[in-house]
């Protein structure tokens, strides 16, 4: 399968590929692209948008993408929630700091 995303990797776009390919789709083909050309490879090739606005595997309220992989697919893995705490940890510190 294959999985699109904005280019500019941050921790969310790193931690994300990791686990699509450790828990979800060992064999994930990846597109990195332009923020505001996502969505038009997402329909061409039929890859999976995520962690971009409007969705399903993106930001909601407090929630980071990499959260709404472990919710979407049921990742139970204790330590998935910790890297997921890391993850909000670091996006809210970063807002802060914008």
């Amino acid at each position: 399968m294959k999985w699109v995303t904005r280019r500019k990797a941050r921790v969310d776009r790193i931690a994300c590929p990791w686990l699509i390919r450790r828990f979800i789709d060992p064999e994930a083909e990846f597109l990195f692209v332009p923020e505001d050309q996502v969505m038009a490879p997402a329909r061409r090739e039929g890859a999976v948008p995520f962690d971009v606005p409007a969705v399903e595997l993106g930001h909601h309220g407090d929630h980071c993408s990499f959260d709404a992989f472990i919710d979407t697919y049921r990742l139970e893995d204790p330590a998935l929630g910790v890297l997921a705490r890391i993850d909000a940890l670091y996006a809210y510190c970063r807002a802060e700091r914008a």
